[in-house]
């Protein structure tokens, strides 16, 4: 079938629209802006009409060297932040400029989340036994303690690639990857836990969040483009809208997806940028406290999906520049000044570089294995040395914090489900060879850099392709669409310096929860 595939991507600073054609080559990509408003405390919020507005301007932009009445189909992938709408479709004024969306890394509902988690409902054997603030029930349960007054208002809330999918086809469906992962939809037995919703007190969350009775696998179009939609965005009315997925999801599915039945979860996805989440699919399901998940069917039919991740990596990167950085920039070209200097200090020090600075990177909580969101960042060694090599070293032991987590992952994710034993990367840790190189090192597997480190427009693509009739099924789309990587053999010399790093991360961690406990026995 002739035609072309339109992905986009929303991510935490920025929508991404690309254009793909029907065997998985990019043809062109466009990047454009949204608003971030920070506050105090970590919560962070969005305006869904400013991220409809720069969706639409990046879709324009892409589509300028291509004939937009061959697009056959869009799909859509964003992070899991919650969109809040009013009875008449306006914005849910969470705070000034329109802003109605409450960011997916924001954790103002820890309260929340750990009262949910504390009931220890049986649905919470598919969530990792307990419930992260990152989740979509505990921000609604914190928006109805906290703001009752804009509870009152509520008419309607969305997983974000759930209302891109609703801007574009004025449909109330929404997505069994959606659903399933962030609102704890029981895909596998097709229904919803009312009486979880009654037992953590949001009896009428199914009215108040106008949700659907049932969600929608991926492989049924979420509906076509409204005749509105298609002159913001420049495409034709009519063409088909897939339904969204979480970003990381998609990331999965473009990964791993063309040897998910085959490989039986040997192949990890690792979708790093802001974030990382760690993701396996699997025919069988498997449970482990702190992994999220399993999720049945939510990418490719009668497949679980479980997930850990770090939730903090690349913005600690930017942090520690940020931070020590003499010019404060976290800019890429600065990123790539600091790889380059620290090529030089470790090919003359080793992996053992600055080791008496050691690091645990649980700045924004701690996601897996510990599912524990108090947990916070501490830094080792710290000197008063400003020089710029004095910053490389602690970026560097950054880094390495970083590898050690994903380690103790993966670790956890093997003594509980699949034999792991290659890692598929994509998102913005890819441009980092010296990323690559200490996470296949540090892990002990082969790093594979998948869909040339952009799987997560590609896996939106393949679910576009699907529903756009340009391949029988998702499998199929996933087969025919797979693109060639490049692969990061672990270096055995290396592993006993990052054994021993290994050795005092979990030792680090222990400490910490020694100094907590001497805080709650004194009663600060």
């Amino acid at each position: 079938m002739d035609g072309f595939l339109c992905a986009v991507d929303v991510g935490t600073t920025s929508a991404r629209a690309a254009i793909f054609s029907p065997s998985g080559q990019m043809l062109a990509k466009h990047i454009q802006p949204i608003a971030l408003y920070l506050m105090d405390e970590g919560q962070a919020e969005h305006t869904s009409d400013n991220i409809w507005q720069s969706v639409c301007a990046a879709v324009r932009a892409v589509l300028t060297d291509i004939d937009p009445d061959k697009v056959v189909a869009i799909g859509f992938d964003a992070t899991c932040s919650l969109v809040l709408r009013d009875g008449e479709d306006n914005p849910l004024p969470l705070g000034p400029d329109g802003r109605d969306t409450i960011l997916w890394f924001d954790h103002r509902a820890k309260a929340e989340a750990t009262l949910i988690s504390a009931t220890g409902h049986d649905l919470l054997q598919y969530a990792g036994e307990t419930l992260s603030p990152e989740m979509q029930l505990p921000k609604l349960l914190w928006l109805k303690r906290q703001r009752p007054d804009l509870w009152a208002q509520l008419g309607a809330a969305y997983d974000l690639s759930d209302y891109l999918t609703y801007r574009a086809t004025g449909s109330n469906a929404r997505s069994i990857c959606t659903l399933t992962a962030k609102w704890n939809y029981l895909a596998h037995e097709t229904r919803w836990s009312h009486d979880f919703h009654t037992t953590i007190g949001l009896s009428d969350l199914y009215e108040r969040a106008n949700l659907p009775e049932a969600a929608t696998p991926l492989s049924a179009p979420a509906g076509v483009m409204t005749e509105q939609a298609a002159a913001e965005l420049g495409l034709p009315a009519g063409c088909v809208v897939a339904h969204g997925m979480i970003d990381a999801f998609a990331g999965c599915l473009g990964a791993i997806g063309a040897n998910a039945h085959a490989d039986e979860g040997h192949d990890l996805a690792l979708i790093a940028g802001t974030s990382t989440c760690v993701m396996s699919m699997t025919s069988a399901q498997w449970k482990a406290k702190g992994v999220w998940g399993p999720y049945h069917s939510v990418l490719l039919p009668d497949m679980w999906v479980n997930e850990g991740g770090q939730s903090a990596t690349g913005a600690l990167l930017d942090f520690i520049l940020r931070t020590f950085s003499p010019n404060r920039s976290e800019s890429p070209e600065n990123h790539a000044m600091v790889e380059k200097r620290l090529k030089v200090l470790l090919a003359e020090k080793g992996p053992q570089l600055a080791s008496e600075i050691n690091i645990l990177p649980d700045v924004n909580g701690n996601r897996s294995p510990l599912a524990d969101p108090a947990a916070r960042g501490v830094f080792s060694g710290l000197t008063l040395d400003t020089t710029f090599d004095g910053m490389c070293k602690i970026y560097w032991r950054t880094a390495v914090a970083l590898a050690m987590g994903l380690r103790q992952i993966v670790e956890h994710m093997r003594a509980n489900g699949p034999a792991i034993e290659r890692l598929h990367v994509t998102g913005g840790h890819v441009r980092s060879t010296l990323l690559m190189q200490l996470y296949a090192d540090a892990t002990g597997c082969p790093v594979h850099v998948a869909a040339d480190g952009d799987a997560v427009l590609l896996g939106t693509a393949i679910v576009a392709a699907t529903v756009g009739g340009m391949h029988v099924d998702l499998a199929s789309a996933a087969m025919a669409m797979q693109r060639d990587t490049v692969i990061y053999e672990p270096d055995p010399a290396r592993r006993a310096a990052y054994d021993i790093d290994y050795k005092v991360f979990l030792a680090m961690q222990e400490h910490r929860d020694a100094l907590r406990a001497l805080r709650q026995t004194s009663g600060d």
